[in-house]
């Protein structure tokens, strides 16, 4: 059984400048099987991720906050319970017009790579 509290898990500012915590990672020291990743994310109020694209497709599930997702030509509002799923290859950015926090649990299939996200601005 594995089992990982939030706490014990360092926090990251990603190359898309979100905060974000790895809960589960096939390549990472978790002794975790499957084969997608799943993190802990954070857009600090006011601000926004920067445009990005992935090779592999992700899912966000809002816990709590609101915010925009953007995915290409397409925008969208978010809040908590929310569930956003973006294409691999996608033009992607997340915003946070607000005074809290946006918080949302981000599962990318296959796992997360560095090699695998490419900035776009």
């Amino acid at each position: 059984m594995i089992v990982h509290n939030l706490s014990d898990c360092a926090e990251i500012i990603a190359s898309a400048k979100s905060r974000l915590r790895e809960l589960l990672h096939p390549e990472r020291d978790y002794r975790f099987p499957g084969r997608y990743s799943l993190a802990h994310a954070i857009i600090p109020p006011k601000s926004k991720t920067l445009i990005h694209s992935l090779t592999s497709g992700e899912v966000y599930y809002i816990l709590s906050g609101k915010g925009r997702v953007h995915i290409n030509d397409e925008s969208v509002e978010v809040s908590a319970n929310d569930t956003v799923e973006i294409p691999a290859h996608s033009q992607q950015w997340v915003e946070n017009p607000t005074n809290k926090d946006l918080v949302f649990l981000c599962i990318v299939d296959p796992a997360w790579r560095l090699e695998d996200e490419k900035m776009l601005e």
